[in-house]
């Protein structure tokens, strides 16, 4: 028991808690440690986030594919991550990317109901919760009211700011020039004009159908200058 303590006490929604409620949940609900081998699919774009899930060993490959454009962002994530959890309640439940391991993994996963019966078992669960959803509304916020130039440059970095999860690496940008310009709302020329002036400030790399980002947080920075 102690060792799973540990190991849902790095959790970001656990932490906190006291080892005494952990015990209690534990003996009470049905938490699921889930194995996975590399390249298997956890979920896909489009499944209903019925579970809150945690990254609890390895790491997990996740891409979100633009609606009928030829435009995909790649990112990872690694322990003690959770996975979409803002997708649980609200209008929209369904998962925006696809998940799937990158390298063995395990995920740690509690009924949507269950979860919501931790949280009514302890107030910290439920600050930890509203912590998160907030911290993720209020990024967004910040990225779309900073712009101030709605250059190109800003609408990439707020694109990539809205898109990327805190903590995420290796993250890339694939697309067709076309439907990236179509996204963005600009010519060829201009993209290429923008990109390279990301490349000189050591923010991105990129060739023709893929964009890599080296400093995620010089990039969110960006729109703020």
């Amino acid at each position: 028991m102690n060792s799973m303590y540990q190991q849902l006490m790095q959790l970001p929604l656990f932490q906190g808690v006291s080892s005494d409620r952990i015990t209690a949940l534990v003996e009470k609900l049905p938490f699921h440690f889930l194995k996975f081998r590399n390249g298997e699919q956890i979920f896909a774009a489009g499944d209903q986030c019925t579970h809150v899930r945690f990254i609890v060993s390895g790491q997990v490959r996740l891409e979100t594919q633009f609606d009928n454009l030829r435009v995909s962002l790649l990112q990872t994530l690694t322990t003690p991550h959770v996975l979409a959890a803002e997708y649980l309640f609200g209008r929209e439940t369904s998962y925006p990317y696809t998940a799937v391991a990158d390298g063995p993994c395990g995920i740690l996963q509690l009924r949507k109901s269950d979860y919501v019966t931790m949280l009514g078992s302890d107030k910290v669960f439920l600050f930890n919760i509203l912590n998160y959803l907030s911290s993720g509304s209020q990024r967004n916020c910040s990225s779309f009211v900073a712009i101030k130039e709605n250059s190109v440059m800003d609408r990439l970095a707020m694109l990539m700011d809205t898109l990327v999860i805190t903590g995420a690496t290796d993250v890339v940008l694939r697309f067709k020039q076309k439907d990236l310009c179509y996204l963005l709302g600009t010519q060829r020329t201009t993209l290429i004009s923008s990109l390279d002036k990301l490349v000189d400030e050591e923010i991105i790399d990129y060739d023709s159908n893929e964009l890599r980002i080296l400093d995620h947080l010089k990039l969110a920075e960006y729109i703020n200058k």
